[in-house]
């Protein structure tokens, strides 16, 4: 096994000490989005379960090729990747029926959903509908939905009962109101007795992301690797990062124990842009270099969000997460690593 999915497949082994996943035994699971970096870690805990237990059939469906650096997470017979677009009526019909779907996929990057904004509106509705058809009776459907629902709102930490608005022109409503509309989806088909639910992501971090994936994080430490970080503006914009296994950790408890229609995911690391960046700079001993005007914003990004937790402590007994520092240090080891893997296939 080589070090990328070595790396993942430790942090799922610790995901799977807090979450059972024994009634998934001999289920079919159909997972969409399954070479993102959610898609990736739910692929990871199921690929050690079957250490141990014997898995149904795993349907993962990625819109492009599954990297060859984590064929090791998805090497055993259950399991079967099938490239394709999910925007696409034809490719949805042909999906099989599932005991448990997890609809992960979706442009989590802003440069990329308001570059397609169709095909996000698109993925969060049209196809939520397909895949909620495809939920065998009795079955279980978790919708990522995303802590955006909440701009607009200017009293954080933001709980479940309260919602934002954004005017339809906003650069980000393509994702925003697809999200919000992917949640009353699913709430719609509650009301048939379905059993679906939607979890509020909010910027979840750590190993597992692709090469040029340019969330902030990831932009921050591969600027860094070749020397320096530069800000586009003065970085005054807080957000609130949760490492990648305790926002995994959540969703699968949301999954198969959620009684209710909407929970948040977050984590307790509330900071601003420009800390995060100099956090970074220490880490690689490099200078960061800030505009020398702050007048320029990054279009339509929310200034602070932050999430109530209350309901996933009460629920689901989770109050401790990995630190900051510790994750934050594991995600560069990451990008260190698929770096240099990119350096030697250039040569």
């Amino acid at each position: 096994m080589n070090r990328l999915s070595e790396i993942i497949i430790k942090d799922a082994e610790k995901i799977l000490e807090k979450v059972d996943l024994s009634e998934m035994e001999g289920k079919s699971i159909l997972i969409t989005g399954a070479s993102g970096l959610i898609g990736t870690y739910f692929l990871a805990c199921l690929k050690v379960f079957s250490k141990k237990k014997k898995n149904g059939k795993i349907t993962a469906i990625s819109n492009s090729k599954y990297p060859v650096y984590l064929n090791d997470l998805v090497n055993y017979p259950e399991i079967e990747i099938i490239e394709g677009d999910l925007t696409n009526y034809e490719f949805l019909q042909k999906m099989p029926l599932a005991d448990y779907i997890i609809h992960a996929a979706g442009y989590g990057q802003p440069g990329r959903f308001m570059e397609n904004p169709i095909k996000t509106l698109k993925l969060n509705t049209e196809t939520t509908f397909c895949l909620l058809d495809k939920l065998k009776k009795d079955g279980k459907l978790l919708f990522l939905s995303t802590s955006e629902v909440y701009s607009g709102l200017t009293n954080p930490p933001h709980k479940e009962s309260e919602i934002g608005s954004t005017n339809t022109t906003h650069p980000r409503s393509c994702y925003i109101e697809a999200k919000r509309c992917g949640e009353a989806i699913c709430n719609a088909y509650r009301t048939n007795e379905v059993n679906a639910k939607s979890a509020r992501l909010s910027l979840a971090y750590g190993p597992g992301t692709k090469p040029g994936d340019l969330r902030v994080i990831n932009s921050f430490i591969q600027k860094g690797i070749q020397g320096k970080i530069e800000l586009l503006d003065n970085g005054e914009a807080k957000r609130t990062y949760c490492y990648i296994t305790d926002a995994v950790e959540i969703l699968w408890h949301i999954l198969l124990k959620g009684e209710e229609p909407v929970y948040n995911v977050g984590g307790l690391s509330n900071i601003t842009i420009a800390d995060l960046a100099r956090k970074i700079g220490k880490h690689l001993n490099i200078p960061v270099v800030f505009p020398e005007t702050s007048s320029k914003k990054i279009s339509g990004a929310p200034i602070d969000v932050s999430l109530n937790m209350t309901k996933v402590k009460q629920e689901f007994g989770k109050t401790k997460y990995v630190p900051f520092d510790e994750g934050l240090e594991r995600t560069i080891e990451w990008q260190k690593e698929l770096y240099q893997l990119y350096l030697n296939n250039e040569k």
